[in-house]
This record gives C-alpha cells, sequence and structure tokens, in this order.
C-alpha cells in the first residue's frame, strides 16, 4: 500500500442498481484519487439469500463480478488498492424478518444453530445449515474470491463480524454445532480455516485474503465472544494464512454497536423514510422492535473516539501480521498516535467517506496538519436508508450544508 490509511467497508447502496460498477466508482475514484491507500469494498453476499440490505451486492452468479473489472481498473489508475468484503447474513438476512422479501424468498435463511429462544419471536423460520451446507458455503466463498481476482480485485475480505454469518458460527450466542464447526474456539473459527485454504486452491495461494471479525461480543445472554477468544481467533487466522487482521467489537444483535453514535430519529420521522420502513417490516410490531432497537443501541452505545482500542491492541500484542485499527477514529492526532504507537499498523474510517469523498488528502497532508474532526457527526442518520437499499451517502442535511460551504 501507498500508506496506512483506508477506507473500511460500509453499504454502497449499489446492490439494487442498474449498473453498480458505475456506482461503486462514484464512491471510490474520488477516495483514492485524494490519497487513499486501500478501499475495502461494502460486504457482498456469496449466495442468493443472504443480503441485510436490498442495497447489499449479492453474487447468486459470480459472473456478475466481471464488470467490476471497470472500476478495480479506475481505482487502480489513481493509485490504490482494492479488495472486496465477502460474507453472508445468516439468520439476519432479509428473508428472515421483512415481510416483503419473506414473500421472495425460494429457502428459509441459513443458521448456524437453532435461534436462542430469545431472538425465535422476531424470527420466521431459518433452515440450520448441515456440515455438508457448511462444505457447499464454503466453496461458494472460494468461487467468489477466484471471481473477485478476474475482475481486477486485490484481496478479498471475510466478513465475520456486525452479527453476520461468519460472525455467528465464531459466537457462542449462536453456535452449538456437534460436528466440527462448532465447539471450542478452534471448532468455531474452523470455517475460517476451510474458506481460507479454498480460496488458496481457486484463487492462488499468493491472492491476499483479509479478516475482519468479532473479537468481542456483548450479548444479552452473558458473553458470546470473549476478548481472550477474540486474541485466540486472531492466533488461528493468522496460522490459517491470513495476510491481515481486523478486530472489533460487536453485539450479538444487527444494531449500531457497530457504528456507534446517536438514535436516529429524524430516520423515523422523514416523509421518504419511515413509510417505507413500515412497509419493509411488515407489521407495525417489528417495526416498533427495530425503532426500540435503535434506541437501546444508541443509549447502550454511545459514540467514543477509537472504542476498540484496547482491542486492537491486545490482537496486536498477539500476531505477527498486519492487524487494521477501525472504530470511531476521527481526528489526524487520534491516527497519528495509533500508528506512532504501535496499536495498529493501517488505520481506516468508514462513515466519514460519506460525507467527505477526498477525506484522505486531509488526513494525509503532512505539510499543512489539520487536526479538524471529520465532518461526520456519527448521527446514524445513513443507517436506516441503507437497511432499505438507499444510496449509501450522508443524510445529515447540517454536515452535507457544511460540505457545501
Amino acid at each position: 500500500l501507498r500508506n496506512r490509511l483506508y477506507r473500511a467497508p460500509v453499504l454502497e447502496g449499489a446492490g439494487s442498481v442498474r449498473d453498480p460498477a458505475k456506482v461503486l466508482a462514484k464512491h471510490f475514484v474520488p477516495n483514492a484519487r485524494a490519497g487513499v491507500g486501500l478501499i475495502i469494498q461494502g460486504n457482498t453476499v456469496v449466495e442468493a439469500e443472504g443480503r441485510t440490505s436490498p442495497g447489499m451486492a449479492c453474487l447468486a452468479d459470480f459472473s456478475e463480478l466481471a464488470p467490476m473489472r471497470v472500476m478495480t481498473d479506475a481505482v487502480h489508475e489513481e493509485g490504490a488498492a482494492i479488495v472486496i468484503q465477502l460474507g453472508h447474513g445468516g439468520i439476519y438476512a432479509l428473508e428472515s424478518w421483512s415481510e416483503e422479501w419473506q414473500r421472495r424468498r425460494t429457502r428459509a435463511p441459513l443458521a448456524v444453530s437453532p435461534p436462542p429462544l430469545w431472538l425465535r419471536p422476531f424470527q420466521s423460520g431459518v433452515h440450520v445449515a448441515s456440515t455438508a451446507d457448511v462444505e457447499a458455503l464454503i466453496q461458494r466463498f472460494s468461487g467468489a474470491a477466484l471471481a473477485a481476482r478476474e475482475a481486477g480485485y486485490d484481496g478479498v475480505q471475510l466478513a465475520a463480524s456486525n452479527a453476520k454469518l461468519l460472525h455467528q458460527f465464531l459466537s457462542r450466542s449462536f453456535n452449538r454445532r456437534q460436528d466440527r464447526y462448532g465447539g471450542s474456539v478452534a471448532g468455531r473459527a474452523q470455517i475460517l480455516i476451510e474458506i481460507r485454504e479454498a480460496i488458496a486452491k481457486s484463487a492462488g495461494p499468493e491472492f491476499p485474503v483479509l479478516l475482519k471479525y468479532a473479537a468481542l461480543e456483548r450479548s444479552p445472554a452473558g458473553s458470546g465472544i470473549t476478548a481472550a477468544e477474540g486474541v485466540e481467533i486472531a492466533r488461528i487466522a493468522e496460522s490459517a494464512g491470513f495476510v491481515a487482521i481486523t478486530p472489533a467489537a460487536a453485539d450479538v444483535l444487527p444494531n449500531t454497536a457497530i457504528c456507534r453514535g446517536d438514535y436516529p430519529a429524524r430516520s423515523f420521522t422523514h416523509p421518504n423514510v419511515a413509510p417505507r420502513l413500515r412497509e419493509f417490516a411488515g407489521s407495525a410490531f417489528r417495526y416498533q422492535t427495530l425503532r426500540a432497537g435503535f434506541r437501546l443501541a444508541a443509549q447502550r452505545y454511545p459514540f467514543e473516539p477509537v472504542w476498540n482500542r484496547d482491542l486492537i491492541a491486545a490482537v496486536r500484542n498477539a500476531v505477527d501480521v498486519p492487524v487494521f485499527g477501525v472504530g470511531g477514529i476521527r481526528t489526524r492526532a487520534e491516527i497519528d498516535t495509533l500508528l506512532q504507537t504501535g496499536v495498529c499498523d493501517v488505520v481506516g474510517l468508514g462513515r466519514p467517506f460519506y460525507a467527505e469523498p477526498a477525506l484522505a488528502r486531509r488526513l494525509l497532508d503532512n505539510e499543512n496538519p489539520n487536526d479538524e474532526p471529520t465532518l461526520c457527526e456519527s448521527c446514524n442518520q445513513c443507517v436506516v436508508p441503507q437497511m432499505l437499499g438507499m444510496p449509501g451517502v450522508c443524510y445529515n442535511p447540517a454536515v452535507n450544508r457544511k460540505r457545501r460551504q
């Protein structure tokens, strides 16, 4: 990489448009032109069922990645590298909770084990993966990685955080399997090892595979992944051949624990957003549950600068591969401190790039250092529109006014 700053994966809303390569290029080329070293494209699911948002790209057919070559070439021409994140929503896929998507589904959402009792009232039925299903899923990741390489991506990142399916495998909150993919920490991480091995066979052993994972999981029913287990998973990933690791704290629910910040009250009153969310949820119960979940998450996980710092440092001390730091990084001073003290090797920001596509230019300017925080206010007004498949942009009117000044 030309520097140690990267755009962390966030949803771009390209999964529900006619020309996703054009939308992605609109996001990424300005980032690359401004100097960012690496771009990690937001989560792309490897099976037809598995999106957690209509705007999330879905590889029902691996050939769908081929047109991305135009975009990846444009990013490379501007001097940046680009990696695509691959994942699956598991029991939180749209087909499990959206009435609209339940009508479309051809099979029930994939589950690691039968959902915990506290979650079942919110589910409409799942398909618990057999050992053969898991093996087939591994091959889907492998095929997607090969397609990504052929489309010009410089690597792939596995999405094992944010309450997605691979996170669900790692967590005792979800994983009660009796085969080789359950039990101990090593058993729960076995799927990561086998995906890495399969990608080495399909895309080549030198093709980079990165990992973002839940190194600490908070749950209303106890801790599904402890910090000590998070360190152990990092060591397992290093031994398996992952070239870079991004540890993050997450919640057992797919809420704003992953991005922290305010309760997006405006999303639940805005005339273009609230009605769409009500229709999407399909029932008053689900709608009010979502609304309550956002409010509780904002109370439990207020914004905190560099909230993953201790977790990142613990993993950095345990492995020799590069560790990426992400979560609440908003100033040049925070970046310098993280890198100079060895807390991590590469620093990422996600949502601030919605508000400032050329943010890298300011953060990388050594001649005129500017420690003004990013324009992003962590208001979470972008989250609900993302759930609905709307564009991945800043939805805060005050921030957008500042950007135009």
